[in-house]
This record gives structure tokens, sequence and C-alpha cells, in this order.
């Protein structure tokens, strides 16, 4: 994409924001982070530093995404929705945040958070359902529907999705031995998951 219609904001310094894209007052973009075509950021939402958020996405109202995210086109990230430091969502990946909608009943009130924690990666065209944290480094599949809660470090797929595996910071499957084949960090099983060691 073309950097000649980005630009920095007065109400944003540092950041660059297509002239297409609209951002609602008072909201908090940081240094460094794009913001690209077609996109919105509602009312009381926070963006950290360093960020990229692709073509036609929204955030907001009252989100929070950190520092180093990378948010493809076509997300949205609605009411209730945490993304920390260096998460990715890939293109058309869907965050819910209540859980049995009606057009017909207004039901905001009963909308459930969703926390993904730091590294953590999701596929293109996956469903996370809202009232779960997706743990440290985990790695969504393309196309998995996330119906619960998510371990650190764990690779899930299917529909539901289930762990399949484990996978390591760099991102790359963890074979039985538990040590990363990209930068040799290692893991060990515990109560809760996988760990990280060095």
């Amino acid at each position: 994409m073309s950097n000649s219609q980005m630009q920095e904001r007065a109400d944003h310094p540092g950041a660059l924001i297509h002239e297409s894209s609209y951002v609602d007052a008072p909201a908090r973009i940081g240094a460094g982070t794009r913001i690209w075509h077609f996109s919105h950021i509602l009312a009381n939402t926070v963006i950290g530093e360093n960020c990229s958020l692709g073509q036609n996405v929204v955030a907001g109202p009252d989100v929070t995404i950190g520092n180093d995210c990378k948010i493809q086109n076509n997300v949205s990230l609605y009411k209730g929705v945490t993304l920390e430091d260096g998460v990715f969502c890939g293109p058309s990946c869907v965050f819910t945040n209540v859980n049995n909608p009606r057009a017909e009943i207004k039901r905001m009130d009963e909308a459930r958070d969703t926390l993904v924690k730091r590294g953590a990666s999701i596929g293109a065209n996956a469903t996370i359902v809202c009232g779960h944290t997706l743990g440290d480094y985990c790695f969504i599949a393309a196309g998995a529907v996330v119906t619960g809660d998510v371990p650190a470090y764990a690779l899930m797929a299917g529909v539901p999705a289930r762990r399949i595996g484990w996978m390591s910071r760099a991102g790359a499957r963890l074979g039985a031995d538990l040590v990363c084949p990209i930068d040799g960090s290692t893991y060990r099983e515990g109560d809760h998951g996988l760990e990280f060691l060095a």
C-alpha cells in the first residue's frame, strides 16, 4: 500500500492514519502506529505504539490494543476485546461479544470480555467466541472456532478448536523434545499448559 495518503494528525502525533479512515474522540493512538484504508476507530479505544491496522478494520468502542500488534484486513474488535502486546490477527478473523444475540433484544449489558495475551497469533477466518482468554503465544489455526480458554503456547485447530500441539515463541511447531527448531528455546509441560524455560 502506498504511503502517499497516510498522514500524521495533530491529535495523534507520531501515528500515520490514511485519509479514508475515521478516528472518533476520545481515542488514543501510539506513535509509530499505522492505520490503513477505510478503517474506523471508535471512542475510548486505546491503541499502543508500532501497531499496524490493515484495510477495513473496526476497533471499539472501549477496546484496548497493546504495542506491536498486527491486525490484518477486515477484522472487527468489539467492546470487551483486549489485545496484549505483540498479538497477530489474521485477515477476516472474527471476535464476538454476546453469546446469544437477537436483533430484537438488546443484550449489550451481557457482553463478555475476551483477553488475547502477549504474542498470540490468530489465523485467517478464525472465530473467537467471547468470554475466554487466549494464552501467551498460543497459535489459532486458520478457520478454527475457539469456544473456550486456550493454554499458553497451544496450537489450536478445528471446529470446535482442539489443541493439536504446541508452538514456540518464534512460531515453530514443537516436537516431543519441546525445543524450538528456529531459535533453540526450550519449554516444559506444566499443570496449566506449556511453560517457557530459556
